[in-house]
């Protein structure tokens, strides 16, 4: 599912919305998780799962197709962990495919 994907049915499943209201929603929310991550907050979402930051310390890495060393900076990177009902509603619907 893409974003537009999301926006179409968002605008679909609540017929007052007009599309440009459900993109401006889904703009919104998606702004405010990532300005949340970059203040280094945690976002949980019960039910859903939670979003939080991991940190990679830097390392000495390797160009594939040269093999030569490169060092690799230290940074921090979103990590999402799924909450158990959706864990629960993803595996029920996996294993009736």
């Amino acid at each position: 599912m893409t974003k537009s994907d999301l926006i179409a049915q968002l605008a679909e499943r609540f017929p007052q919305l007009v599309a440009k209201d459900a993109d401006l929603s889904v703009k919104m929310i998606l702004e405010a998780l990532a300005e949340a991550l970059g203040k280094g907050d945690r976002i949980e979402i019960r039910g859903f799962g939670s979003f939080s930051l991991n940190y990679r310390p830097p390392r000495i890495g390797r160009n594939p197709k040269s093999g030569e060393k490169v060092d690799v900076p230290q940074k921090w990177v979103p990590h999402f962990k799924a909450g158990k009902e959706l864990r629960e509603r993803v595996d029920g619907a996996v294993e009736s495919i």
